[in-house]
């Protein structure tokens, strides 16, 4: 267990993997059905709308949005857009647009596949025996 600094509020916490302290993820829930909601009522919205009419901070949004939890369906609006992490064109949830996570689904899967068959995947050099 480490103790880290939340990504959100900078207390110190006591983490098993997470960057975000217990607190902080309990209002991000909270946050995340007050944010729903809204999209749900208001289907073509946009970030800064979002985070005016729900009062939750535009990180939070964008959070649950790259985390996949969450699409807009209308613009992502100036200064918090979303954008592919590889390509950089902007899409409405996740970190990665269609083709791009297609291109590294592809890319796994013949990298899994050529491990598999013996092919050009990572191999062992040399031998090791053991007693001698």
């Amino acid at each position: 267990m480490n103790i880290l600094s939340c990504k959100y509020c900078r207390k110190p916490f006591a983490s098993l993997g997470g960057r975000i302290c217990p607190d902080c993820l309990e209002q991000i829930d909270r946050d995340f059905i007050t944010v729903r909601d809204y999209i749900y009522e208001h289907k073509q919205t946009n970030i800064d709308l979002v985070a005016e009419e729900t009062e939750v901070p535009k990180a939070i949004i964008l959070h649950l949005l790259k985390e996949g939890r969450l699409i807009l369906d209308g613009p992502v609006g100036d200064g918090g857009a979303l954008f592919c992490e590889r390509c950089k064109k902007p899409i409405s949830t996740g970190k990665l647009c269609k083709g791009c996570a297609d291109k590294v689904a592809s890319t796994l899967e013949r990298n899994v596949s050529g491990q598999k068959s013996g092919g050009d995947g990572p191999s062992i050099k040399g031998s090791a025996k053991i007693g001698q």
